[in-house]
């Protein structure tokens, strides 16, 4: 199951971000709202987003400064909208590192396919960095629709339901989702849980049943950590990467 792509939509008008986010819900959106740029600043922190919708005209800070800081640490793309018509905010919104605009009024059905745009140029975007070997922090990993936020430590199951993990399973879990289909020892897992007292070579076993116990539909017959006998563990499934951003 692919786990939903996730909208925050910053902006200080109730009823817009209610009716914004009330159409990107129907279409298969995940989505966050924000009035203000602290609230947008919370955001960033809680959730691994895909994709921002900025009002530039805020009440508490310049949306077009917000959008100057994102920029500066991240490359999450940003639908800039504004209530002027003038080339010149048009082309300010661009030269601060917008991936596309909108001015007000707009129709919900071209935000829908601006906003499907972006995310299709992100993604190859991605891609290309992967096969590259560019890299950034990584906020978050989705995988068959799991979502583990490394902020948080949040593990999201498909059905939306919050699992809690131990932290010795949730150190276990990141160090399978950052190196998905490599055999990792259990000298390699016993290094990466080094910082949790509970963990230990004997306990490896252990710790991974337990994990499998959450994650797994059949533990015995586990779809994503498989055990390679006599080598370790493996992580059996496609993991997208979710980077960091703050403002």
């Amino acid at each position: 199951m692919p786990t939903l792509a996730h909208i925050l939509v910053v902006d200080d008008d109730p009823a817009m971000r209610e009716l914004i986010g009330d159409y990107l819900s129907e279409n298969d959106f995940r989505v966050t709202s924000a009035s203000n740029g602290a609230e947008l600043a919370t955001a960033l922190q809680e959730h691994a987003l895909d994709l921002v919708i900025l009002d530039l005209k805020l009440p508490d800070e310049d949306g077009a400064q917000i959008a100057r800081r994102m920029r500066e640490t991240s490359s999450l793309p940003i639908i800039v909208v504004t209530g002027r018509l003038d080339e010149a905010d048009r082309v300010m919104a661009l030269e601060l590192g917008a991936d596309d605009y909108l001015t007000k009024p707009f129709s919900l059905r071209e935000l829908l396919a601006r906003i499907r745009t972006v995310l299709r140029r992100s993604s190859l975007t991605a891609a290309t960095a992967m096969t590259t070997g560019r890299s950034a922090d990584t906020r978050a990993y989705r995988f068959d629709g799991w979502e583990l936020n490394t902020g948080t430590r949040r593990l999201v199951s498909p059905s939306g339901e919050a699992i809690v993990l131990t932290n010795g399973e949730f150190s276990l879990l990141t160090a399978f989702l950052a190196a998905p289909g490599h055999i990792l020892t259990r000298d390699q897992l016993l290094e990466a849980s080094r910082m949790y007292d509970d963990v230990f070579d004997r306990s490896i076993d252990v710790q991974i049943l337990r994990l499998r116990r959450k994650i797994e539909a059949d533990p015995s017959n586990p779809r994503y950590i498989k055990t390679v006998r006599g080598a370790g563990y493996v992580f059996f499934d496609q993991v997208e990467k979710i980077r960091s951003v703050s403002i």
